[in-house]
């Protein structure tokens, strides 16, 4: 992370099984994901989780992972922040080394789109453009469409690209960045990819 931005980043997400059995993958993935980098607070809505970028990328990535290896069909919305003013909780957590704890090398195609709200910054569109560049150099972009752009591949390639995305698209000055995320995986209309 660049030096000088606030350390603590943010995502609060839903994860959406496609099966009357969501409930056990949900709890599946949670038990079996290593949450011990990151803050975590789950309601009925959502969960979000805290700490700092390399934990909670990791721990993301290792929660849909863990969901989609039941094989259902699985949905994910959520959005990363981080540069919030007045944003500590989790702050305890900044005292992690960055070993991550989740390693799970289990290939996994998935089909996402995001979109970056590079916050107070007047030239935000450069900065979309240049990511955008980034996942096409990076071999993930998938298509172009209103309001959000379509990245697809390998999961590990896929939150790699999120992850650099988060880190490039902030500065000094413009510290505040949101980006949200849906993911589709082992959905029918994947078509075997």
């Amino acid at each position: 992370m660049q030096c000088g931005l606030s350390p603590i980043v943010g995502f609060r997400f839903s994860l959406h099984p496609m099966t009357n059995d969501f409930i056990s993958v949900i709890k599946g993935a949670l038990q079996e994901t290593d949450t011990s980098n990151v803050w975590m607070h789950t309601d009925d809505v959502s969960t979000v989780i805290r700490g700092k970028q390399v934990h909670v990328f990791n721990v993301a990535k290792a929660l849909t992972l863990h969901a989609a290896k039941t094989g259902e069909h699985v949905a994910l919305s959520g959005t990363f922040s981080a540069g919030c003013p007045g944003d500590t909780s989790g702050d305890a957590y900044l005292d992690k080394g960055d070993n991550v704890a989740n390693t799970d090398t289990t290939k996994q195609y998935v089909s996402s789109q995001f979109a970056l709200y590079p916050m107070n910054n007047p030239n935000y569109m450069d900065v979309i453009y240049r990511e955008v560049e980034r996942a096409k150099e990076l071999g993930v972009f998938n298509e172009s469409m209103h309001y959000a752009s379509g990245i697809h591949g390998d999961i590990h390639d896929v939150f790699a690209f999120y992850e650099e995305t988060f880190t490039h698209a902030r500065s000094e000055e413009h510290k505040h960045l949101v980006m949200t995320v849906s993911m589709s995986i082992n959905s029918p209309s994947h078509g075997g990819l």
